[in-house]
């Protein structure tokens, strides 16, 4: 064996862990793979958490493009993020509708009497079981569901109005197409 072939073995690894550190530091952090890009949106019925009695599904998708925004009262992104719901939710651009993920609920009612309820309603998710089947990996998550379901597109961590603007409004605007 050459004197060299650890120096180059070496520098070889090196390099390729360069490349995979840069591919890595360029993704945006808030785009993380979502299996159900382009696909139906896992099936739920939760609990209202405002309305006792009534419930949250899939059927909140059939009248055109939703907001599903995955929060909680324990999650520092999502009181970042809320006052930017609450002027999404003022314009009436799209229905917002909430899963309140591994939560208690009395703590949950109590955080958006003092925040504001930007949700059209929020399916109460106490055991993150609906989560986990949409793929949560923490909150604040938002998705983009279109009429018939199809989830178009996912944002982890907080929704900002320049977010909205770059990765949610050309969606709506071309009923998906990328």
């Amino acid at each position: 064996m050459s004197k060299y072939a650890l120096p180059v073995g070496v520098l070889a690894g090196f390099i390729v862990l360069l490349y995979f550190l840069s591919v890595g530091l360029t993704r945006d952090p808030g785009e993380l793979p979502s299996t159900y890009i382009d696909k139906q949106a896992p099936e739920f019925d939760l609990p209202s958490l405002m309305e006792e009695g009534q419930r949250v599904s899939n059927a909140v998708f059939a009248d055109g493009p939703t907001l599903v925004n995955v929060w909680a009262t324990w999650c520092v992104g999502c009181r970042e993020e809320h006052p930017f719901l609450m002027q999404l939710a003022d314009s009436n651009a799209i229905p917002i509708y909430g899963i309140n993920w591994r939560d208690d609920r009395p703590t949950a009612l109590r955080w958006l009497v003092q925040y504001g309820d930007p949700y059209v309603d929020s399916g109460f998710d106490g055991d993150g079981r609906v989560g986990i089947d949409w793929g949560v990996y923490g909150a604040p998550e938002t998705f983009l569901v279109d009429s018939d379901g199809i989830v178009l597109h996912k944002h982890l961590g907080p929704l900002t109005a320049s977010i909205w603007e770059r990765d949610f409004v050309p969606l709506i605007e071309t009923g998906g197409s990328r």
